[in-house]
């Protein structure tokens, strides 16, 4: 047992917390007098560690700490194939498109697409697929934080709506006040927070089996009541075609969609160079690798000292598994809040949460600002730098009451749903966008609108037809079976189509605009080299 106040400790840790987050992002304020500084100073600012740990920390979100955990208990085999996805993708980004996305006064995605493709019309659609994106990634990680902080304060269930609004006051707070740098201090304060925390949990359950991994398997695998289809791939989405099916289409979308989230790629274009990209792969990829290697030592240990059935009791998609775990292998009177080893990995979750809706927040406030605002309508700045800047802080306000507001009505309803929405979109647009916009030769503002405007319609469509809508115990409404299409996650179909829609009427005027943008591009770089 690990003594101690548990409930006053965790109060302690959180205050502490938002004390430090707080004064860093008031200390990165004082530097954020242009755009450039306010949408880009985190990265460029950083160099390759902390450039390295602040992607990490915008990469690691809730569902890598509290979904795959959950999943590891629940699937194992397949909730460690979906932890490894996670960690494999952020490394793809990192050495494919680490180096080609690094741009100067690009801070979005929009802002990067204008200028490869030298067509401004792409601001909107990008603007479009980026919400979509973002929006439901928020959603769930700001209930996540209200759920969390009522948890640690031991508050009723009541009292959920405050502690979202609480929450959301802080997400805006470290958003609009710190800016792209400010926000990048906190990643990097929670990698450390979260590092700490999931290395002792994972080494108390080690300990509990002799410090042998073998012995936690076993033990897991005899608890899950599944045998050894416990450690074979396909417990979650069940040995039918179109269960293998599912867990092929939810792997690729996590692999290809993990990679291209917008609040992810924003941090790589102020990168300063090659060389700080390359080196910031190292101080990404190695902490995101630990963290998942956590989850799943702690997801293994859910299962081995809990049992399957009582995990997936607590909540059908096991999101609940990384608190109760604490419960089990600290043991107080009064409950779980009061144990130590229960405000220590609360106040990691916390933390995780808080950052990364800030960064969510931001991105989102950014692609409305500078793709689906003013810029994009006139493809120029219209105010000056003090005046956009003012503009998006007051943006970042009014994403951060509507998330508030959506996040009270909704509650836990459909978070899976919500998550499948935003990953499945990543891969099956922005994926194609991006690959094509960097590799493809002659790839235009056409191809663009055509994977964009035609792949989210059919993203939407399958989704509502399908399981993690109707009929199961984690879709958006359980209590009616109305699913026609046989996939969860429908990237097995959408993926490819918003490939080919990227190349579906590409003409030679398409390729000749390409290798006119090529030579001007080639002419500018001699042109700057000389000067």
């Amino acid at each position: 047992m690990i003594g101690g106040d548990g409930q006053s400790f965790a109060v302690v840790v959180f205050l502490g917390f938002v004390a430090v987050s707080l004064l860093l992002c008031g200390l990165a304020a004082a530097d954020l007098d242009d755009p450039e500084h306010f949408y880009a100073g985190g990265s460029a600012a950083f160099g390759p560690v902390g450039g390295g740990l602040a992607i990490a920390g915008d990469y690691i979100s809730a569902a890598t700490l509290l979904s795959t955990t959950g999943a590891v208990a629940l699937d194992g085999a397949d909730g460690m194939l979906f932890a490894g996805a996670t960690v494999l993708s952020l490394f793809l980004v990192m050495r494919i498109m680490g180096e080609p996305l690094r741009r100067a006064g690009v801070f979005t995605l929009g802002d990067f697409l204008a200028d490869r493709l030298d067509d401004p019309s792409v601001r909107r659609a990008l603007g479009v697929a980026s919400l979509l994106v973002l929006t439901p990634l928020l959603l769930v990680q700001l209930t996540t934080a209200g759920r969390i902080l009522a948890a640690m304060f031991g508050l009723p269930d009541g009292a959920l709506t405050g502690c979202t609004v609480a929450g959301g006051a802080l997400m805006v707070a470290y958003a609009a006040v710190g800016g792209m740098r400010g926000v990048g201090y906190v990643q990097i304060l929670k990698v450390g927070v979260v590092l700490t925390a999931l290395s002792i949990l994972a080494g108390i359950v080690l300990a509990r089996y002799g410090g042998s991994p073998l012995a936690l398997f076993d033990a897991a695998r005899d608890r899950s009541g599944a045998g050894a289809d416990y450690l074979r791939p396909g417990l979650h989405f069940g040995p039918s075609l179109a269960g293998r099916l599912d867990l092929i289409s939810f792997q690729t979308t996590l692999l290809i969609g993990a990679a291209c989230l917008p609040h992810l790629t924003m941090r790589l274009h102020p990168l300063r160079d090659a060389r700080t990209a390359r080196r910031a792969v190292g101080w990404a990829v190695g902490p995101v690798a630990v963290v998942c290697a956590g989850v799943v030592v702690a997801g293994l240990g859910a299962c081995a000292l809990i049992g399957r059935d009582a995990v997936r009791a607590a909540d059908p998609g096991g999101a609940t598994a990384l608190l109760m775990v604490t419960g089990a292998l600290d043991p107080v009177a009064g409950g779980a809040r009061h144990s130590m080893l229960f405000a220590v990995v609360a106040c990691a979750v916390f933390a995780t949460t808080l950052a990364a809706v800030a960064g969510i927040t931001l991105a989102a406030a950014s692609s409305l600002t500078r793709d689906l605002g003013e810029r994009s309508a006139h493809g120029a700045k219209g105010t000056s730098a003090a005046g956009e800047i003012r503009r998006a802080r007051l943006v970042i306000v009014f994403v951060g009451a509507v998330a508030v507001v959506l996040s009270a009505v909704l509650a836990d309803r459909g978070r899976l749903t919500l998550i499948s929405l935003s990953f499945t979109v990543a891969a099956s647009v922005l994926a194609p966008v991006l690959l094509y916009a960097l590799f493809l030769p002659g790839y235009s503002a056409a191809g663009v609108r055509r994977t964009v405007y035609g792949t989210i319609p059919l993203i939407v469509l399958l989704l509502a037809g399908s399981p993690a809508t109707t009929g199961t115990p984690i879709a958006v409404f359980p209590e009616h079976d109305l699913h026609w299409f046989p996939l969860q996650t429908p990237g097995l179909i959408t993926i490819p189509v918003g490939f080919l829609l990227g190349l579906v009427g590409r003409t030679r005027s398409d390729a000749a605009q390409g290798r006119a943008w090529k030579e001007r591009k080639t002419a500018s770089r001699g042109m700057s080299a000389r000067l």
